[in-house]
């Protein structure tokens, strides 16, 4: 599927797509009523000041957070159709303001970090219904939790091609049931709806004791606006903007309608979910059916999402390279198991750790406020850089700056009951992102180039010279230079001294990470006919590099356009027209022994990069080259030559 069929795939607007966006784009927040109102009020004493307060920061968080912040405004930062911290960064690639990329890093490890929280919290709390049931009520749900997660991170080496279709069919059930529970209990207090007055909300924050901190639970209920971010590509921002619609006021119903519920224990503590307290008894089993299936959506979402934002860091240079499968036709899908093993690993220790959803409640939300402001950071500077009126962007900066920072102080009480779990994690995500850029940019500092025009006379004398065994017929080095003349002096090296390499044509191929999320296109240089030719690939951010099955399609291309002949130039095989081999050369680097008195950071920056280049995918694994037509060499990373060495020549 070409750049353009999947933009227009992704924005089309029909029923069928209407459907497929309820399936993916809410599973987070559209779950959040399992567990936001028994937040908010806790183990206190339920009074009408907290009830009113509660909801009222409920609508208007929905209503400037995820409407105007993320389903209107963000939505109009789409790189070519993509959404997502990265794509927004991509849109900034060019600025002159370079430490955006740490807003981007910082943003992207604690959304990831979000991924080992979300499956847990959602899927506890829907499962805990079953200890409502008098026959359930002393069941150990944990097993259970523990089961649906590994059966669900199974599953994901095989696609969710299957699974997903059920997606838009159970969330349309999900929030339908939600509105009406909602409207049911709703209907014993109309009332209820008098907590749309903003006045409720300040009352609560300035005037109710602690009132303040409530925010931290209130803040749940947007936790997946993100997500809806995120997934952007897949359903097109116009299908999400009809169906946050519909969404929304199903959100809103039942929060107002399980207000209500709550309202009649006014001046006793909450004994029970408020969520499966709304519910007639009798409707119990299919409701905690229905919770426990729309969790294991939200659930879905976030491990397909942390695969995503994985594959766009690789291509970023900021995740070491991974193996990435692709278990279905599906566009975009992807299956990485490294990935999908860790986030598994990750959500059974915070299931085991925090043991019931209401202990995660007091992790969740810390991550997830902090990732919100690094993109509101980005977004500032896009609508800078897309010419938006000055005074526009200092309101939405001032409002923003006001509600996610209200959101953060709140949410930072929570960094000592748990919190501190998930920012540990990200942090570890976020060191392991700085220090790929970093030592690109090392890398990038001390790399030493050559003019190729230089060296045109001499490949095409080596390429002649017989009287050197021929290395290969076609010899293919990767380059990562921009310039379309400029080669790394490394690989002038290994042709011509390290072991002169004798061929029929020298190929070499550059990698370009394009903003374009599916851009995939290549330039030929052709150098010297017959001898040297260069290929350029200009491939989408969300592309995966497979440089042997692309390399092939541009031959198969040259030679149609008769620019190439590739048959081989042994007599014995040319004359029955058999294609000469193709070999490629990969030069490894490691870190040498010549270094001398390099700076710590930098040391232990460089150290730790090699231990991760020992756990990832090679070099050739990486650009999807056939291990049987590669060879490797070693090439040591100087960084810091000794200087002034005392040698002393003796007679």
């Amino acid at each position: 599927m070409s750049e353009e069929q999947h933009q227009g795939h992704s924005h089309k607007v029909s029923a069928a797509a209407l459907l497929v966006t309820l399936g993916i784009i809410y599973g987070d927040i559209g779950t959040s009523p399992l567990y936001v109102m028994r937040a908010i009020v806790g183990d206190g004493i339920i009074t009408k000041e907290l009830i009113l307060g509660g909801l009222s920061c409920i609508f208007w968080t929905l209503t400037i957070q995820t409407t105007l912040k993320y389903v209107y405004l963000t939505l109009q930062a789409d790189n070519h159709g993509e959404g997502g911290i990265f794509a927004l960064y991509t849109l900034l690639k060019r600025n002159k303001n370079n430490w955006l990329i740490y807003s981007a890093m910082f943003g992207g490890a604690l959304l990831l970090a979000d991924g080992f929280i979300t499956p847990p919290i959602s899927v506890s709390s829907a499962v805990e219904g079953l200890q409502i049931l008098d026959s359930f009520k002393d069941i150990n749900v944990i097993p259970i939790v523990i089961g649906i997660l590994t059966a669900l991170f199974f599953i994901q080496q095989f696609g969710t091609k299957m699974v997903g279709n059920f997606f838009g069919p159970v969330m349309l059930i999900w929030f339908t049931m939600l509105a009406v529970l909602g409207i049911v209990n709703i209907s014993y207090d109309w009332s209820i709806f008098a907590a749309i007055n903003p006045y409720y909300a300040f009352d609560l924050l300035l005037n109710y004791p602690n009132g303040f901190w409530v925010l931290g639970a209130v803040f749940l209920c947007t936790t997946g606006a993100e997500g809806i971010y995120s997934d952007l590509g897949h359903c097109g921002k116009t299908n999400i903007r009809i169906t946050w619609g519909f969404v929304k006021i199903a959100l809103l119903l039942n929060y107002f309608g399980q207000g209500a519920w709550i309202l009649t224990m006014e001046g006793k503590p909450l004994q029970t979910s408020p969520f499966y307290g709304i519910m007639p008894e009798w409707f119990l089993p299919f409701g905690i059916a229905v919770a426990t299936a729309a969790a294991i959506v939200a659930s879905q979402a976030l491990i397909s999402g942390s695969f995503t934002l994985i594959n766009e860091a690789v291509r970023l240079n900021l995740w070491p390279k991974v193996r990435i499968n692709y278990p279905t036709e599906i566009m975009g899908q992807l299956y990485i198991p490294s990935v999908n093993l860790i986030l598994w690993l990750g959500c059974m220790g915070i299931v085991l750790y925090f043991q019931r959803s209401e202990n995660m409640e007091s992790a969740y939300g810390l991550a997830i406020i902090t990732t919100m402001i690094m993109t509101s950071i980005l977004l500032m500077f896009y609508l800078k850089q897309s010419n938006y009126p000055t005074y526009l962007i200092v309101v939405l900066a001032v409002i923003l700056t006001f509600s996610e920072g209200s959101f953060f102080i709140a949410n930072m009480s929570k960094f000592v009951h748990g919190g501190y779990v998930i920012i540990m994690i990200a942090m570890t995500l976020a060191f392991i992102m700085w220090v790929m850029h970093s030592v690109r940019n090392i890398k990038d500092e001390y790399s030493e180039y050559v003019n190729l025009k230089n060296y045109l006379q001499q490949l095409g004398d080596l390429s002649k010279d017989e009287s050197l065994p021929k290395y290969a017929s076609h010899l293919v080095y990767l380059t990562g230079s921009n310039n379309d003349y400029d080669v790394e002096n490394k690989i002038i090296y290994s042709i011509f001294q390290k072991q002169p390499k004798r061929a029929d044509i020298y190929w070499f191929i550059h990698v370009n990470t394009d903003p374009s999320p599916y851009k995939m296109e290549y330039k030929v240089n052709i150098m010297k006919q017959d001898d040297v030719i260069r290929i350029d690939f200009n491939l989408g951010f969300r592309i995966a590099p497979r440089i042997n099955i692309f390399l092939r399609k541009v031959i198969q291309d040259l030679v149609q356009n008769n620019e190439v002949n590739i048959i081989s130039r042994y007599p014995s095989l040319r004359k029955y027209n058999i294609t000469g081999d193709f070999r490629f050369v990969v030069l490894d680097k490691f870190l040498s022994n010549e270094n001398d008195d390099m700076p710590f950071i930098r040391k232990l920056i460089l150290n730790f990069y090699f231990l991760l280049r020992k756990l990832s995918l090679s070099e050739e694994q990486a650009f999807g080259l056939d291990t049987s037509q590669v060879t490797i060499e070693k090439v040591p990373l100087i960084v810091k030559y000794p200087k002034d060495i005392q040698l002393k020549r003796v007679y």
